[in-house]
């Protein structure tokens, strides 16, 4: 498989995609490391509250390289995570996930997106600031394992 996921396309996650995406979660030390019951949970168009789940797919091989779980209640949504295999990161995938997200988000009446991340996550925190994400607050040891505060993020869609 070639790395290059530059051109992914961006798709709805199916039932098909769970197990792939597992393993992507698996493979990042800073990925959500739900069960599998909560990733097929993000499936459920009748589940409250309604997900957006997208993945994004090597152009030729058809290979999922990333995806993204973002959870909505009107007027606001949580981006619950973004992933992105390792050889797939800083060749704009996430942004490519994140444009496709705002745009359903948008669509469902979300005027603003809001996220915690770890504090150690440099990279994260880069991406989220660049796509206009601002500092809200954060949570003392909010997780575990290792333990470690979160920052909140917020973003207003217009």
């Amino acid at each position: 498989m070639t790395a290059d996921f530059g051109d992914a396309r961006i798709r709805p996650m199916m039932a098909a995609d769970l197990e792939r995406v597992m393993e992507i979660a698996s493979s990042l030390k800073d990925a959500p490391h739900w069960a599998a019951a909560a990733y097929r949970a993000t499936l459920d168009l009748e589940g409250v509250p309604r997900r957006i789940a997208l993945v994004a797919e090597h152009p030729e091989s058809g290979v999922t390289g990333g995806f993204l779980v973002a959870s909505l209640l009107p007027p606001e949504a949580e981006l619950e995570t973004i992933a992105v295999v390792a050889e797939g990161q800083r060749r704009g995938v996430a942004r490519r996930l994140w444009t496709a997200a705002a745009e359903q988000l948008r669509a469902a009446g979300v005027t603003e997106v809001n996220l915690e991340v770890r504090a150690s996550n440099g990279a994260a925190l880069g991406f989220y600031r660049a796509q206009g994400f601002v500092e809200t607050g954060g949570r003392p040891r909010y997780y575990a394992d290792p333990e470690e505060d979160a920052i909140l993020l917020r973003k207003r869609l217009a």
